[in-house]
């Protein structure tokens, strides 16, 4: 059997579940589910992550999520994953995602979010990954981020 075609999602774990940006979150998550993809996040059940990961598994899709088990003693991990890895520190958790990806994108989020992004985009430009990398810039969010990188 083949496996789906994985996409890794970056996003905000405190961010409102509620608004444009869960909005976008739901969508995406959607979108995976209804077109037979997994989604690989960092299993976390807040924010936009838990709204994602909600929408994906609502639209058939298979959410694995990769979390460490200091993240799961805060009572942070989505329980009802397809999958649920629970891993030592937040370096196996961002190497088990990129190794179960075949592409990234981040929504909207915070320094965790930047982060993790940043890392599988220099990894790709290092050559150690030939995966699409990508930034869903809704209402203008990562504007000035782009402004400085040009």
């Amino acid at each position: 059997m083949k496996r789906p075609f994985s996409i890794c999602v970056y996003c905000g774990s405190r961010a409102p579940a509620a608004g444009p940006y869960a909005e976008a979150a739901t969508a995406v998550g959607r979108w995976i589910g209804e077109h037979g993809a997994q989604l690989v996040y960092g299993g976390g059940n807040n924010g936009l992550m838990g709204v994602m990961a909600s929408a994906a598994l609502s639209a058939g899709g298979r959410v694995v999520g990769i979390i460490p088990q200091a993240l799961v003693e805060k009572e942070w991990a989505k329980q009802d994953c397809t999958e649920l890895h629970v891993v030592s520190n937040m370096h196996e958790r961002k190497h088990q995602m990129a190794e179960r990806a075949d592409a990234f994108m981040a929504l909207p989020g915070g320094i965790g979010t930047f982060e993790e992004f940043f890392e599988v985009w220099t990894w790709r430009q290092l050559g150690y990954h030939d995966k699409p990398v990508g930034l869903l810039n809704l209402d203008g969010y990562y504007d000035e981020l782009l402004g400085f990188l040009r």
